[in-house]
């Protein structure tokens, strides 16, 4: 971990300092895997096209990796990203104290979402925001300013410091309206469970597939606590589950519905696993217990196919 100088304390919020060192810890990583491209070199430079100017290459860096790249300066934006973050009270599982280094759902997403977005800063990429429950709270437009940065991290904050109890999830609308609203062309990038009513299953896929008519790209982080919502993993005791969403509670032993439960869980995902395929969605599986280093990658990749 990077010591941190009182300056960037000053400067930089609780969870831009923590996204930025998640990004910086995560570049080094990339130096000694198979990555090596995306290394911050990548954040502030492009490879160099054959054929073109070599007036911008930086030689120094071709010293030091043997790759020539060319220098990116301020007005280029060469992507623009739209973070899109479910918000329902779903998300919100499992409840944790949100000063504690546990994650849930949410926590996971704005973490993740806050890390791709200094990864978009560094180069220079146009991000939007939006956010939605049971309608779409916060739908900002695709900007590269640092003003803008500083207005989608407040409002990315706002949703582990005022959590959001009995809001139903209902992206179906949200989704519409983002994919008619956006930018054609954006590379699009959606945090959510994938809790919706399941009578709205092809109303959901619809909305899914509305999202690549205006040529964009889509990467969906199917976001879930593994080890309790798909593998079901509780102590051999009565529970009383309560629904986050409706408040509904039911006394049930973890035991008498597990097989079951897991059954349907499973089958849920590989539809939307097919689904995704069919539409041509990058479909990546987010357990919120195993960090952002394969939700980065997945971005990068995607990045580096698109420019």
């Amino acid at each position: 971990m990077h010591q941190i100088d009182l300056q960037q304390i000053h400067s930089y919020s609780k969870l831009e300092l923590i996204a930025k060192q998640v990004v910086e810890g995560f570049i080094t990583g990339l130096h000694k895997s198979p990555f090596h491209g995306f290394s911050v070199e990548f954040a502030e430079h492009r490879l160099y096209n054959t054929g073109e100017s070599t007036k911008h290459i930086d030689w120094k860096l071709y010293g030091r990796t043997e790759k020539l790249f060319i220098k990116r300066y301020e007005e280029e934006t060469n992507l623009r990203c739209q973070l899109i973050i479910d918000a329902s009270s779903s998300m919100y599982f499992p409840e944790i104290d949100f000063n504690t280094d546990k994650f849930n759902k949410i926590k996971f997403s704005v973490y993740a979402a806050a890390a791709i977005m200094n990864l978009l800063k560094k180069q220079r990429d146009a991000v939007g925001l939006s956010i939605f429950s049971d309608k779409l709270d916060i739908h900002s437009p695709t900007k590269s300013s640092s003003v803008h940065h500083k207005y989608l991290i407040h409002e990315l904050e706002g949703l582990i410091n005022a959590p959001k109890k009995n809001t139903k999830t209902s992206s179906i609308n949200a989704l519409h309206t983002i994919a008619e609203t956006v930018h054609k062309r954006s590379l699009m990038i959606i945090f959510s469970d994938m809790m919706e009513n399941v009578a709205d299953d092809e109303q959901l896929f619809a909305a899914l597939q509305h999202l690549k008519y205006n040529k964009h790209e889509v990467i969906l982080f199917h976001t879930y606590d593994k080890k309790l919502e798909l593998d079901f993993e509780f102590e051999n005791r009565p529970y009383q589950f309560i629904d986050l969403e409706t408040g509904e509670e039911i006394k049930v032993h973890p035991n008498d519905v597990k097989k079951n439960y897991i059954e349907n869980m499973q089958k849920r995902k590989k539809m939307l696993q097919l689904k995704c395929l069919q539409f041509g969605i990058d479909f990546v599986e987010a357990d919120v217990n195993q960090g952002f280093n394969s939700i980065l990658q997945s971005y990068l990749i995607k990045r580096a196919k698109m420019m």
